[in-house]
């Protein structure tokens, strides 16, 4: 008796949990239904494959590198270097013109260190990066678990994932990738915590080497009150049952991955809705967005979730308060609500505060010409660059990386 109640005490909470999930899928799936009254899966299916095929979107690659966290995780990472010389009407070295996005070189080296969010890489910078190939020396790294890195060592053995290991993950990249010189971090979601948590724990580095922030679509705490535009009630039982139904999930991570392919076009739906907020966002860079997230395995996805609810570091903020800091969030983004970014804002007063209309979380993909255009800017302010003639970059329209 008492192991049949507690099967039926699981089945009932699996029960919560579906109808939970299912109040946040509705909204995809919606929109998946009426595609499906004109679009056969087949054709869909095929749509998918020549976006695959024929989408430039994460072909940008530099000099590769590998450092070494402080579990024996190897951390992948790559560096763009600055030009020796460039052409002076801006052409790149393939023949192909390139608008130059600066006038000349500061004398002193700045590094650039991208660190990206939940479910991404390096390569969701695609955009900034290729407008920044060869003006600016650049890194691009995967936190661990995801892209080229290695799985979290510790975590395959057991060990809770906390925000603060990915702030000692980012040291060991700066440590064996820019181990001299100024820096400017720029991160997305959980790459801009992962600077609050490096921030928290090595305060001499950001007093003495960095020269500037930037915080794109991020949060410095209290993501547990966040409702994913869900109702209340909705919001509660997802919060309740997700981390035990994730885990659940992730010891079944190959049943669970054919599952995600059997639904890939309610997955897509669900990437969209909470990626973009425009209407017409191109469909090549949706199908690159969805590509980057479903790469990541769903144990990853079960190990990282519960490091989110925890996360508080507002405490970190006041040491980025004497150097240049952009502040840059969509306005719709549902899963980091611009209000987190205008609550660091709150903390770093003399912060550039950007919120972007009708953009999302994924706003660097969504919007590049405005992230690009803010970069650029903050870029020039902390010293990386002496001078800045900003026009039409990082376009979807231009597609970069062909």
């Amino acid at each position: 008796m008492a192991v049949a109640a507690t099967t039926a005490a699981g089945w009932r909470r699996a029960g919560v949990a579906g109808a939970a999930i299912g109040v946040l899928a509705a909204g995809a799936a919606a929109g998946v239904a009426v595609e499906r009254l004109t679009v056969g899966r087949g054709m869909r299916k095929k749509a998918r494959l020549a976006l695959d095929a024929t989408g430039p979107y994460g072909s940008l690659r530099g000099t590769p590198g590998r450092a070494v966290a402080d579990d024996g995780t190897e951390l992948y990472y790559e560096v763009d270097e600055v030009e020796p010389t460039a052409p002076a009407d801006g052409a790149a070295s393939d023949g192909t013109r390139r608008r130059r996005l600066f006038g000349r070189r500061a004398p002193a080296p700045v590094t650039v260190v991208f660190s990206h969010g939940y479910c991404l890489g390096q390569d969701s910078w695609h955009f900034q990066r290729a407008v920044l190939r060869g003006l600016v020396r650049a890194v691009y790294w995967d936190q661990r678990s995801h892209g080229r890195s290695e799985r979290g060592r510790a975590q395959a053995q057991g060990v809770a994932l906390g925000i603060d290991q990915l702030g000692r993950d980012l040291k060991a990249v700066i440590d064996a990738a820019a181990p001299e010189g100024r820096i400017v971090l720029v991160g997305h979601s959980m790459g801009g915590m992962t600077m609050m948590a490096l921030a928290d724990q090595y305060p001499a580095l950001i007093r003495d080497r960095v020269a500037a922030v930037a915080f794109v679509g991020t949060s410095s705490g209290k993501l547990g009150e966040v409702n994913f535009g869900l109702p209340v009630a909705g919001v509660r039982a997802v919060r309740r049952v997700l981390p035990g139904v994730l885990r659940a999930l992730g010891t079944q991570a190959e049943l669970v991955e054919k599952g995600r392919r059997a639904t890939a076009d309610l997955f897509a739906g669900l990437i969209k809705r909470y990626s973009f907020s425009s209407r017409d966002v191109d469909p090549a860079v949706a199908r690159f967005a969805e590509r980057l997230i479903e790469s990541t395995p769903i144990d990853v996805v079960a190990e990282f979730y519960p490091a989110f609810t925890e996360h508080d570091k507002s405490g970190a903020l006041p040491a980025f308060r004497d150097v240049p800091v952009l502040i840059l969030a969509g306005e719709k983004d549902l899963v980091t609500p611009s209000s987190h970014s205008e609550a660091i804002a709150d903390v770093l007063t003399e912060a550039e505060l950007i919120l972007v209309p009708d953009a999302g979380h994924l706003v660097m993909l969504e919007h590049p010409e405005t992230v690009t255009d803010r970069l650029a800017d903050l870029l020039v302010r902390s010293g990386a660059v002496a001078a800045a003639n900003v026009g039409e970059h990082g376009s979807t329209a231009q597609q970069p990386g062909r």
